[in-house]
């Protein structure tokens, strides 16, 4: 047997994060076992449907390497892989079922099927629908279409005894027939639902095993009561841990942001990426842009690695101490056995941890590629790129060091490429460290020693102001943090004298100039 897989995202959203991990599981799967994994698109809730999503959740997936073997842009024997363009087989598997009796007409309202569970309610019972307005004969149908009502197909659940099926990480798994509901599954214009359409959709592309959330376990037993009404195999089952909330239990979502910005570290991540994105002019609204989406990751400037790496251990371990993977570890360590059961909270401090040690790993080339695209959209660097920019940003990248945690990172040393007349000064910094008795002569009057300098690297630079300070009989602190501010605009930043080797003699002349009129301003 060929393991295929598959991932069904609906563009109702851009791409959790929380369905990547359910992705990669079901890559790393079919990988391991030499399978093939396709991409469907489930997009039968055409009302909620959102155009602009699937370019984002088709681009997430490959800027993550997570390529598929069949579905869009790809094709492959079972096309179409979009759910919409398949209502012909899903229309026909209906008309089974009603055909084979395993689902029927039904003519009640919504009025009358809430007064029915409002009497279950008040007689303290589960809700079971009494078919009343079931037809199973056309002579039914007839007459309660005389009524004026129209019709949604439903199954026709058993009403007694277990649906058992094994799960291939929580095990045995029993359901209560009777406890089912007799769900809809097409509509009365025709179309029909999502657990309908997935069935026969799996079944047609041959999938062998379904690994998905655990929010779908209580969706599985009416599911496999349509694929054997239908005659179909059934694929192994496996539900995975949901992604849960910072230091919480509950699933992970977009929509309570709020809640999780009340989290430091949650916070300082979504800050930290949405004054990037700012600053490139990508749209930042919660809805489209937050960490809960993975195109905040792609649009923020981190490795696909990282995020791979760290998304692997949430709900999954090899040990109790590797967390270090490659791509080729991941697939042959892979299995689902060591998937876990209790649900894996977001950490957002460890994903940065992971985001850093990559970005450690990776060489000087490899990173300057990565900021030149940043530096190009906000038009500090020219599309293509001077001849003398890479040499400059190599060693600007270099300097900063691990200060750098992702590509986008680079638009804080946004001193290097602004012309020195448009240099913005940081005020606080500059009342602070500029606008104090003495400060702007002794200024002045280091200039002069800069100006004398034939050499102007950060090793002539710093004995300069060591001499200074002898000389002058001050404390380093009284010069150096306002020759920062005069020359970067900043009170931090880079190391000072690298700073000054690397803006050069003239740009860092020109701007403790600039710096002592602003002051006598």
């Amino acid at each position: 047997m060929t393991v295929r897989t598959r991932f069904a995202p609906s563009p109702t959203g851009y791409l959790h994060i929380g369905g990547v991990r359910t992705a990669l599981f079901n890559w790393l799967f079919a990988r391991k076992h030499g399978g093939q994994f396709i991409l469907r698109i489930d997009d039968t809730d055409q009302q909620r449907n959102v155009e602009a999503a699937l370019a984002p959740i088709l681009e997430g997936f490959r800027w993550l390497g997570l390529d598929w073997d069949e579905g869009p842009d790809v094709g492959g024997p079972h096309a179409p892989y979009f759910q919409s363009q398949r209502s012909e087989r899903h229309q026909a598997a209906a008309k089974q079922l009603l055909d084979s009796g395993f689902a029927y007409r039904d003519y009640a309202s919504a009025d009358e099927l809430q007064a029915e569970r409002e009497a279950a309610e008040k007689e303290k019972r589960d809700f079971v629908y009494s078919r009343r307005w079931m037809a199973e004969t056309d002579a039914q149908a007839i007459a309660f279409e005389a009524e004026g009502r129209s019709f949604v197909v439903r199954l026709k659940m058993p009403r007694e005894g277990k649906c058992e099926f094994r799960d291939l990480i929580r095990g045995d798994v029993a359901f209560d027939w009777a406890k089912e509901q007799d769900h809809v599954v097409q509509r009365g214009d025709g179309s029909c639902l999502y657990h309908l359409a997935s069935v026969v959709d799996d079944a047609d592309f041959e999938i062998t095993h379904v690994i998905r959330a655990a929010e779908h376990l209580s969706n599985t037993p009416r599911q496999i009561f349509i694929a054997q009404s239908l005659g179909y195999d059934l694929p192994d089952y496996a539900h995975l841990p949901y992604v849960a909330e910072p230091n919480g239990t509950a699933k992970i979502s977009k929509r309570k942001l709020d809640k999780y910005l009340k989290n430091r570290d949650f916070k300082s991540l979504c800050d930290h990426g949405t004054a990037i994105a700012a600053a490139i002019g990508h749209e930042t609204s919660a809805d489209t842009f937050n960490p809960v989406i993975v195109d905040f990751y792609r649009e923020v400037g981190y490795l696909p690695d990282a995020i791979i790496n760290y998304l692997l251990l949430l709900g999954w371990s090899l040990d109790d101490k590797t967390e270090e993977f490659t791509r080729d570890e991941m697939i042959k360590h892979f299995s689902l056995e060591r998937v876990n059961k209790s649900p894996a909270s977001f950490d957002p401090q460890k994903l940065s941890a992971f985001q850093l040690r990559h970005m450690q790993q990776l060489p000087i080339k490899q990173k300057v590629a990565m900021v030149l695209p940043y530096l190009q959209k906000v038009g500090h660097v020219a599309s293509p790129p001077a001849c003398d920019t890479a040499p400059m940003l190599t060693k600007i990248v270099e300097a900063a060091g691990d200060r750098i945690k992702t590509a986008g990172d680079i638009l804080e040393f946004d001193e290097f490429f602004v012309s020195d007349d448009a240099m913005p000064f940081d005020e606080k910094a500059f009342e602070k460290r500029v606008r104090k008795e003495g400060t702007p002569e002794l200024l002045k009057s280091f200039r002069s020693k800069l100006a004398e300098l034939e050499r102007f690297d950060h090793e002539t630079c710093e004995a300069a102001l060591r001499s200074f300070i002898e000389a002058n009989d001050i404390k380093i602190g009284d010069i150096i943090h306002a020759l920062r501010v005069a020359v970067t605009g900043k009170g931090v930043g880079l190391g000072m004298f690298e700073a000054l080797e690397l803006l050069g003699k003239d740009r860092c002349l020109a701007r403790i100039d600039r710096c002592l009129e602003h002051a006598a301003g």
